[in-house]
């Protein structure tokens, strides 16, 4: 039998690199994770073998996000919970730990937005925005940090930014929204310093445009102006809920250990120009 020269004794990848993707016996809260991006999430990391509990706002949303993950043989729980209340914050996190055995992983990904010239900015659209985006952050963070510190046990926290915490959405009038994805950039690296000690890794997602309801929306109201936006992006499209899949995973799991403090963008190339 004569040998593949193309072929290196080594070409099979090894188990042990996927190992280092895998999250059973994981537990992984995805707050505002009934719908969109964070349904997405949620589903990858059950994908990757973790438990997920599914927190939204809407019962509905999150009842039928869990029903999915179940049915195609994922963990889940649902809960509705307002991740600014600190009082269903940390009834939410004992629910994922009686049903998962702890809590190991959580994903910040609750937020909203509006649009207002920002002269014309009413005070309690600023407070509201600012209050869920950087609000439900402070909240589920710190009490999940206390749960992980308790347990002594290593955790990942992953904080959906955006690219609009590194540039202006020109045409976005959503300048209040920038401000606080700004803060969260800010805010996981300090945290990734505060909590290194801890063995807890707090990271940040930043994607840019993604099709989303707020983007079909603009598609409806301006076709042109979408149209423009999708042609700056060298990729050619905007993103969709499983391009951030890997992201998710790979800052979940142990194959990101010595990763903490860095904000990845995931943006088909649009702030690459």
């Amino acid at each position: 039998m004569t040998s593949d020269p193309t072929r290196s004794e080594h070409a099979d990848p090894s188990p042990e690199i996927f190992q280092l993707f895998h999250l059973e016996g994981k537990c992984a809260i995805v707050t505002g994770a009934g719908r969109g991006l964070g349904q997405s999430m949620a589903n990858a990391l059950a994908q990757a073998g973790a438990g997920v509990a599914i927190f939204d706002v809407n019962r509905q949303d999150a009842d039928s996000a869990a029903a999915e993950i179940q049915a195609r043989g994922g963990k889940a729980i649902s809960a509705q919970i307002d991740v600014t209340d600190s009082q269903q914050v940390q009834a939410g996190i004992q629910l994922a730990a009686d049903a998962f055995g702890g809590v190991d992983i959580l994903v910040n990904n609750a937020g909203v937005t509006s649009r207002a010239a920002f002269e014309d900015l009413e005070e309690s659209d600023w407070e509201r925005v600012l209050h869920v985006n950087l609000g439900s952050i402070y909240q589920c963070s710190r009490w999940v940090a206390r749960h992980l510190i308790a347990r002594q046990s290593p955790g990942s926290i992953i904080n959906i930014a955006s690219i609009s915490g590194f540039v202006g959405n020109r045409g976005g009038n959503n300048s209040h929204y920038c401000a606080t994805k700004g803060g969260v950039i800010a805010l996981t690296r300090s945290l990734a310093v505060e909590w290194a000690p801890r063995h807890i890794r707090v990271n940040a997602i930043a994607p840019g445009y993604f099709v989303t309801p707020m983007t079909d929306r603009l598609k409806n109201i301006n076709r042109e102006f979408y149209d423009e936006l999708v042609g700056r992006v060298p990729l050619g499209r905007f993103g969709e809920g499983p391009d951030l899949a890997g992201a998710v995973i790979y800052l979940a799991s142990q194959a990101s250990i010595f990763v903490t403090g860095h904000v990845l963008v995931i943006d088909g190339g649009y702030t690459a120009w």
